[in-house]
């Protein structure tokens, strides 16, 4: 019963994405501006963010891009499906891309594209393979349904060609495409505990940064091309930035460091676009208090 409900629910998305996309968009910040009442812990959890990284920000400022932030969060939501099953048509017009040409200089090569957890970036993601093959990490969600329809939403351009990676397989599983000139869509900014991380500041506030990044482009002597998808009232932008010079310096710090300080950048550009309802400060150093609390239900 559960999961053909679950299935009853994936059509109905699928339908609604349908709907022209002035409609679809509106329908998802209204759907948004609910789920800032509605959920609570997510809630806390943003604005203790914006509040660790933003300490010179009025309360009222806090708020206002957290609110923001749900609106963009629900509508990146229901537009995923318009990427998961849309024409390449109707993805090309509603996701534009800027920049490209900082791609394709390194095509065949080994490269890694940087993508934070901005909200676009299953949009941008998506556009980048419509025209060519890509590989991708993915965490395994909670509904074995929802995570069917993304595996295939993903990679059903390039079947032959784009690798859809899971997370639980590890890093080595990445080294093959990379080595074969597939561009490898990382996302690498999200607190996953002590393990291989080193801390180093976000805004100011000691953050674990997993250092795979810098170990994979060390390993396969790939370039970094940061990669970053914009929401905009009209659909999406990927901006495809040149490749960093002199990385990794081998210096695990400075390289997790040079990662924080670009995507900070990026972040002041359009602040409420970034994953803020992730518990990005949730592993603390040693000695270091809690800055979440514990309470029952939330999640990271």
């Amino acid at each position: 019963m559960g999961e053909r409900l679950e299935r009853f629910g994936l059509a109905a998305l699928r339908a609604v994405s349908r709907l022209p996309y002035p409609v679809l968009r509106r329908l998802g910040e209204a759907v948004g501006s609910l789920a800032w009442w509605l959920a609570a812990p997510r809630r806390r959890i943003a604005l203790t963010n914006l509040r660790l990284c933003f300490p010179d920000w009025t309360d009222a400022k806090r708020r206002q891009v957290a609110r923001d932030h749900f609106r963009y969060y629900v509508r990146s939501f229901l537009e995923r499906f318009v990427f998961w099953y849309g024409s390449p048509e109707r993805i090309r017009a509603l996701c534009q891309v800027e920049g490209i040409e900082h791609l394709e200089a390194h095509h065949g090569k080994p490269m890694i594209l940087l993508a934070p957890h901005f909200l676009g970036l299953d949009a941008g993601g998506t556009r980048l393979q419509a025209d060519r093959p890509v590989a991708s990490m993915y965490a395994a969600q909670k509904s074995r349904v929802l995570t069917e329809a993304m595996t295939r939403g993903r990679s059903r351009f390039h079947p032959e060609a784009s690798t859809m990676i899971l997370r639980t397989e590890g890093l080595r599983a990445a080294l093959k495409p990379i080595r074969d000139g597939i561009p490898f869509y990382f996302l690498p900014d999200m607190d996953l505990g002590p393990r291989d991380a080193v801390f180093v500041p976000f805004f100011g506030v000691p953050a674990a940064t997993v250092t795979s990044m810098a170990r994979l482009a060390k390993i396969t002597k790939a370039v970094i091309v940061p990669c970053i998808t914009r929401m905009t009232d009209e659909g999406y932008v990927v901006r495809v930035y040149p490749a960093w010079e002199d990385y990794p310096v081998g210096d695990a710090e400075a390289d997790a460091l040079r990662m924080n300080a670009f995507i900070e950048a990026r972040v002041l550009e359009m602040p409420a676009q970034y994953l803020w309802t992730h518990k990005r400060f949730k592993t603390r150093p040693p000695g270091a208090p809690d800055l979440y609390g514990r309470r029952t239900g939330e999640g990271d």
